[in-house]
């Protein structure tokens, strides 16, 4: 999602006459992108801006994105030589704010939430030629107790049907088969229109575009996770067989003070939905380790997770306090290395289990979307309908943005690695 904003905040400034800068010493005007949704990330803000101080004196810099949305005009106190700061929701405003700084303003801003104008800008560069990204719902209107998305993001704004459509159209006559769907809670996706699609019909739609032979989709939110998403996903071989279906904690005493508004048991009532499916569908998953207050048995709980949903992907952090949040002042902090302790085990745990999930793929043939190729290993490189990464060897040339036939000879498990059926 980050990358994308990226995307439309280039589209708006190459509108503008802008053109991309091939080092920061040549650039007139430095945007940077940011993130708040951990700690660690939002540390690294200010001294990264210190840096393009010191590479390109004099340049005019401007902070983007979730960490501008939260830290507000503070920014310009700590970073004097800030002369833009621009949440998310304001990026179809950027052509006006930029006129402002090129007038000599400073401290320009735009941080209203209260705006219906998110979505796709007017032109936006497409930086990745095998994959588009298309965004159909912005905000959260949850209030996990750790998430700072609603405070940076603001509340759930669904994009309307006909637009959605009109711009899958539009990537699929520039070339574009695969579409990835975007949201912070995508299947809570409500057409506002009076065609009134739910998510599952916009899914459906969107995979009949002429032209269009894969649609992804992230990120889901178990709470409006159902059995016709599954149905859609079986019924149309255009929709790929992955479901990312963050739990972020396998313990129903933790889940309930993240305020996840979902149990244990809810959750995997909906893998067993997906299980179910008539096509086999990978799920991955995001979990938190640490969380304030977390017992040895309640990681404990997690664990088992793993072994009752036998997950293809795990994204797993350690906790990380947010501003604006109420677990930030929630009692029992746990200790740092206690954090990290927890995060490798759980590492290690899915390791193996993503190890065998992988091996039992060995000797199938899967369709690989190539989209990267790596000559000192003399290897192409992308991903199946199931999220897959497979590496593979094969004689041909050129078969950047091919679909390619992959035999699967050997597992790791991070990856397959195969050769290509000639």
């Amino acid at each position: 999602m980050n990358v994308h904003d990226s995307e439309k905040v280039a589209g708006v400034l190459l509108a503008r006459g802008y053109a991309p800068a091939p080092t920061l010493a040549e650039a007139d005007l430095l945007l940077y992108n940011t993130c708040s949704i951990r700690e660690k990330a939002a540390q690294k803000v200010f001294s990264r801006l210190g840096e393009f101080r010191q590479a390109a004196p004099g340049r005019t810099i401007g902070v983007l994105g979730c960490l501008a949305q939260q830290e507000g005009e503070e920014i310009f106190e700590r970073a004097p030589w800030v002369s833009l700061v621009c949440g998310s929701a304001s990026y179809r405003r950027l052509p006006d704010l930029v006129a402002q700084v090129e007038a000599g303003g400073r401290r320009v801003t735009g941080l209203d939430l209260d705006t219906e104008d998110t979505f796709e800008t007017e032109i936006t560069r497409r930086d990745n030629p095998i994959r588009a990204y298309l965004t159909i719902i912005e905000g959260c209107d949850y209030a996990c107790s750790y998430c700072v998305v609603p405070h940076t993001r603001g509340p759930e704004r669904s994009r309307a049907s006909a637009s959605v459509l009109a711009e899958a159209r539009r990537l699929a006559q520039a070339g574009y088969t695969e579409i990835q769907l975007l949201g912070q809670t995508v299947n809570s996706y409500r057409d506002p229109s009076p065609a009134g699609l739910d998510f599952p019909s916009l899914l459906r739609a969107v995979a009949a575009t002429q032209g269009i032979r894969r649609v992804r989709f992230t990120t889901s939110h178990p709470n409006d996770f159902s059995r016709e998403i599954v149905a859609a996903i079986d019924d149309t071989p255009a929709l790929c067989d992955h479901i990312h279906l963050p739990v972020q904690s396998g313990s129903p005493r933790i889940l309930q003070a993240m305020r996840r508004t979902y149990t244990r048991e809810d959750y995997l009532e909906r893998i067993s939905w997906i299980r179910a499916a008539r096509r086999p569908i990978s799920v991955t998953t995001d979990l938190i380790v640490g969380f304030p207050g977390e017992t040895d048995e309640d990681f404990a709980d997690t664990l088992s997770l793993l072994e009752a949903v036998r997950f293809d992907g795990v994204f797993a952090f350690t906790y990380s306090p947010r501003p604006n949040t109420t677990a930030a002042s929630l009692p029992g902090a746990i200790p740092e290395e206690e954090k990290a302790r927890r995060l490798a085990a759980l590492l290690e745990h899915q390791r193996q289990i993503q190890t065998v999930r992988h091996q039992s793929l060995v000797g199938a043939t899967l369709e690989v979307l190539v989209d990267a190729h790596r000559p000192a290993r003399r290897q192409w490189s992308g991903r199946s309908t199931s999220n897959r990464i497979v590496n593979f060897t094969s004689p041909l040339e050129n078969l950047l943005g091919e679909y390619v036939q992959v035999s699967i000879m050997r597992a790791g498990p991070n990856s397959l690695i195969g050769e290509q059926a000639i």
